[in-house]
């Protein structure tokens, strides 16, 4: 494992370790560092994006306990940057007297996305009629629940939609088995969920059980990848109120600590079911850098190192755009300059090496009198916005 120190901590503050070094792990170092907090990234990638903002970056495979262990000496708190760091890793820290937030219990509800949505129903929470998918469980048996189409999905590792199979005819299952690969990889299978909109909200909760909650967005997707965010969404008040107490009830279920994004279906007839809860600072919340008095970052900061959180008050209707790769290229963007001009419109580039088709290579922040003045900002700069120059290696 290569460690890199560029500064040194301030003294009588939290040392925090972030397992996992992308984009969200790049703005929860900021988040800590104007907290005067020293952050420590471990990631495999030498050129992750949060490695040149990290104090501290430490070179190598979290999924090795050993590398982990090295990581985590003389840090007062873990966290995780993404959910897919195995529960049983982090248990270990935790055996040798490591806070890791979200916890091991925490993260073994979540990460299996079987065992998440028992849970919430078992807390009453409303969530899309489901059913494990065993060994010699038929396709006529879940034809017989749900109807066709259903969903068959990966209960670990999925992630924007590519652990998802939609089963419109009998003759597919054997393809959807094939593509989530077979039932040994552990599936389960959801009923078809026509929802009219995809709404989310933040939620941020301490280790004392105090809570925030960030107001209620709609989520935009294409393709299964989160496209637009508007803040706050076009709801009535009942259906936010619903969403909110929801939200809560959900993140209280799993005893989660920082901040999570929860992700609903809204029906047509205003039904709200959860779809899936993050355990982790969430896509659905950048717009609450640029439009929040406090954003979720830095509240996830405050949470697990024990610190008052701040306020969830957004200043003014926002909307966020993200910057998706639509090709294989160059992670350099062309027509940044163009879009810097656009007043009004907040630019943030991960500074991710390459780009592919769906990877979030950056986003868009607008704030606006009301939300559409917001989005159309901040999709005019996102517009000039593209990464596909060739790739020199």
């Amino acid at each position: 494992m290569k460690r890199i120190l560029n500064t040194d901590p301030i003294p009588n503050l939290p040392t925090v370790g972030i397992i996992g070094g992308g984009q969200l792990a790049l703005m929860l170092v900021r988040a800590a560092s104007q907290l005067g907090l020293h952050a420590r990234v471990i990631d495999a990638s030498p050129i992750c994006p949060a490695r040149r903002d990290a104090a501290d970056f430490c070179e190598g495979n979290p999924e090795s306990p050993a590398t982990l262990d090295r990581f985590a000496m003389n840090l007062e708190v873990v966290t995780l940057e993404n959910e897919f760091l195995d529960a049983a890793l982090i248990a270990g820290l935790e055996a040798e007297g490591q806070e890791v937030l979200p916890s091991s219990r925490t993260m073994s509800l979540v990460q299996d996305k079987l065992a998440q949505k028992q849970t919430l129903r078992n807390a009453a929470v409303s969530v899309v009629d489901f059913e494990p998918v065993n060994d010699g469980t038929p396709i006529q048996e879940l034809e017989s629940l749900f109807g066709l189409p259903f969903v068959l999905k990966k209960r670990c590792h999925g992630y924007d939609g590519t652990g998802n199979f939609t089963v419109h005819r009998a003759e597919e299952w054997d393809a959807a088995l094939n593509k989530l690969g077979g039932r040994e990889s552990g599936l389960y299978a959801e009923r078809w969920c026509p929802f009219e909109r995809e709404l989310a909200v933040i939620v941020t909760r301490s280790k004392k059980g105090e809570h925030v909650l960030y107001p209620v967005v709609e989520t935009r997707q294409r393709n299964h990848v989160c496209e637009q965010v508007i803040a706050p969404a076009a709801v009535s008040g009942s259906i936010a109120e619903q969403a909110a107490h929801l939200a809560l009830k959900a993140i209280e279920a799993v005893d989660g600590v920082g901040s999570f994004g929860v992700e609903f279906f809204l029906l047509a007839d205003g039904t709200l079911l959860v779809n899936e809860i993050a355990p982790r600072v969430h896509n659905s919340g950048h717009y609450t850098i640029e439009a929040c008095e406090c954003s979720q970052f830095e509240n996830h900061i405050r949470a697990i190192c024990g610190l008052p959180l701040g306020s969830t008050k957004l200043r003014q209707p926002a909307a966020m755009v993200n910057l998706l790769g639509k090709t294989t290229a160059a992670g350099a963007p062309r027509g940044l300059a163009e879009a810097l001009a656009v007043s009004g419109a907040h630019v943030h580039l991960y500074g991710k090496h390459h780009a592919k088709r769906g990877r979030k290579m950056g986003h868009v922040t607008a704030l606006g009198s009301t939300s559409d003045e917001a989005l159309a900002t901040a999709q005019c700069a996102a517009d000039f916005i593209h990464f596909d120059q060739p790739n020199l290696i």
